[in-house]
């Protein structure tokens, strides 16, 4: 509603206003009962609380009147043209008595007024409307006052305590308002749209008030913007809501405030005093945020959903003012990050976010990490004797426990009381584990930290390990059993006997069936002739190295289907 609009012309006014009869001092203002017919008299029958000013010779107003005979009769009303008389006040535009009346009045008062002849029509009267000699009575009722000296008036009613910033030439603003007359008249309200106005100041998009009115605001200021019409809809109006010659009232709500040059701004809320690594181009973040506009609505939030946002950074993943000041964060930081629309989500804006808004991100960084990146392993302490070092096939039982990278823990076996226990190299753990476990002597305590794509992935565990979340283990080896050479599940610790089918076959049948099998072979772990691999299920790999004995499937091995490892090179089972 403050854009220039052109075309409308208010009708023009009646004649028997403008006839010109005579001039005369003002008279004192007197109820209608005192005094005679030959003086102006003036009741007052209305006047508002607040009166900041009143009609002065050469200002010019706005007034509703109806007009009469002493009988009642009308002869006038501009109620009945639907158009406010609008004239200066003291310039001989009026009869002189209509002049003195107005002096004096309040915007919203009500005057009843009684003009004597010979300070109206006269002796002469108007042909067909007014006869010679009659006294005139108004009802007058003011709408509008202003003067051609008048410049745009200010009030700001509410200051944001912090004003970093104020509406500059050429800053870009999204503000509410309520737009009324000086009588109070609402004519048009952005509220009522429940949409900003969006626009340019001081480039010429606005009237030249409202230019001059939002200058100097701050963002969460509210002002009272009072314009007269020539720095407004002048003598036109617009064509629509407004009439020519009318005084407007913006009350203004400043939400946003931006200029297209720019950039992001960074505010460092908590940086930790350690940050071994800041955050590159190609880094993987999760982080959490809550997502404001410039006037602190709020428009989304992580926390909302208890899950971070995760996302790549620099390769346009997410909006161009994020990309940028998510650069360089430490883990564990948090920081205020303003974008402005143009590296946000612009003119048209995107679901609960309004086009041109500045956006205002808090972030919280959880973690990052680089998809090249691979374990970091850090040796806290290790025993004197640390030569005998755990490799691929080693049983280990260990403590650990596991944390994020914010130090939220997810799980630890010292809680629980109890070691972990595994293989090594056999799948029992994430990949990142496995590696981190090797080389390791018992008595050592060690800290690794595992990548997503070398832990979890981004799956993460339901309920217990977010998705793509970096992982931290510190752990202590307690104790490891010498795992078998690759591709053994048993072997001899001496040399094998060159009966040993007739050995298994006590019965000397010729046949060795499974229970034969495994009574045979616990009892060469039981003796230390053999060793089963550590950490497995004995009666399983028992069971599985009679099976590949048995070629044939039929429950017995026979001795033409023994054979040793030497003698199979794909069978692992002796």
């Amino acid at each position: 509603m403050a854009i220039r609009a052109r075309g409308w012309r208010p009708p023009p006014p009646p004649l028997l206003l403008l006839l010109l009869w005579v001039t005369g001092q003002a008279a004192p203002v007197a109820g209608l009962g005192l005094g005679s017919d030959t003086e102006l008299q003036i009741e007052r029958r209305f006047v508002p609380d607040e009166c900041p000013r009143t009609v002065r010779s050469g200002d010019f107003v706005r007034y509703h009147y109806v007009g009469m005979f002493p009988d009642g009769q009308k002869f006038d009303s501009s109620y009945d043209r639907d158009s406010t008389f609008n004239v200066f006040v003291g310039k001989g535009q009026l009869i002189a008595g209509m002049d003195q009346a107005l002096v004096g009045m309040c915007v919203n008062e009500r005057r009843f007024v009684k003009i004597p002849s010979k300070l109206a029509y006269g002796s002469e009267g108007v042909s067909g409307v007014i006869p010679p000699d009659s006294i005139l009575h108004f009802d007058v009722l003011l709408m509008d006052i202003w003067n051609s000296e008048d410049q745009v008036q200010i009030h700001t009613y509410f200051k944001p305590a912090s004003c970093p910033r104020t509406i500059q030439v050429s800053d870009f603003v999204r503000y509410h308002y309520n737009g009324t007359f000086l009588d109070g008249t609402l004519f048009d309200s952005s509220h009522n749209r429940m949409k900003t106005y969006d626009t340019y100041v001081g480039i010429g998009w606005l009237i030249p008030g409202m230019d001059k009115g939002l200058l100097g605001m701050c963002v969460g200021e509210k002002r009272i913007i009072t314009i007269p019409p020539f720095l407004a809809y002048g003598e036109d109006g617009d064509g629509k809501d407004i009439p020519g010659q009318a005084s407007l009232v913006f009350d203004v709500a400043l939400l946003d405030l931006h200029n297209p040059k720019d950039g992001i701004s960074i505010e460092n809320k908590v940086v930790p005093e350690n940050c071994e690594r800041q955050s590159q181009t190609g880094d993987f973040l999760r982080y959490h945020y809550n997502g404001t506009l410039l006037d602190g609505t709020f428009f989304d939030s992580s926390y909302s959903r208890n899950r971070t946002f995760d996302t790549y950074i620099g390769q346009g993943y997410v909006i161009a003012g994020m990309d940028e000041g998510l650069l360089g964060v430490c883990i564990g930081e948090k920081r205020r990050i303003v974008v402005p629309p143009h590296l946000g989500y612009g003119e048209e804006g995107r679901g609960n976010i309004p086009g041109s808004a500045v956006l205002v991100f808090d972030i919280h960084v959880i973690d990052f990490h680089n998809p090249s990146d691979s374990i970091s392993i850090t040796s806290h302490y290790k025993p004197p004797d640390c030569s005998v070092l755990s490799k691929k096939g080693d049983y280990l039982k260990y403590h650990y426990n596991a944390s994020l990278l914010d130090g939220t823990l997810l799980d630890s076996t010292w809680n629980l009381g109890k070691t972990y226990n595994i293989v090594l190299g056999s799948g029992q753990v994430v990949l990142g584990m496995d590696m981190g476990l090797r080389e390791m002597c018992v008595g050592e305590k060690r800290t690794v930290i595992i990548p997503p794509h070398l832990g979890y992935g981004e799956a993460g565990v339901d309920g217990e390990v977010p998705g793509s979340a970096v992982l931290v283990f510190d752990i202590e080896l307690l104790e490891l059993v010498a795992g078998l050479p690759e591709g053994y599940m048993f072997i001899w610790n001496g040399e094998v006997s060159a009966n040993l089918f007739e050995e298994i076959d006590k019965d000397g049948n010729g046949e060795v069936l499974l229970e034969e099998f495994s009574e045979y072979i616990h009892a060469q772990v039981a003796s230390g002739k053999g060793k089963l691999a550590p950490g497995f299920d004995a009666e399983m790999i028992v069971k599985n190295m009679f099976t590949n004995q048995d070629r044939n499937g039929d429950g017995k091995v026979t001795a033409e289907e023994f054979k040793l490892k030497d003698q199979e090179a794909k069978h692992d089972e002796l």
